[in-house]
């Protein structure tokens, strides 16, 4: 029996940290389809207008077709 999987990439955002920024972003896409697997393609953030920090994270997700 043939597997195949869809790679999409998505870029998800925190004020917390790069873990809470890979977890919310699991949890969204997950509710669309299983999430198989997932690869940190980038970490980066950013400094607000107003200071706070945010954490930005581009992962590359798998999932079943």
């Amino acid at each position: 029996m043939a597997k195949s999987f869809e790679i999409i990439e998505r870029v998800g955002l925190s004020t917390v940290s790069y873990s809470e920024a890979i977890k919310n972003l699991i949890a969204e896409i997950n509710t669309e389809k299983p999430v198989y697997w997932f690869e940190v393609a980038e970490q980066r953030g950013r400094v607000t207008q107003d200071g706070q920090i945010e954490f930005q994270i581009t992962l590359k997700i798998g999932r079943k077709l």
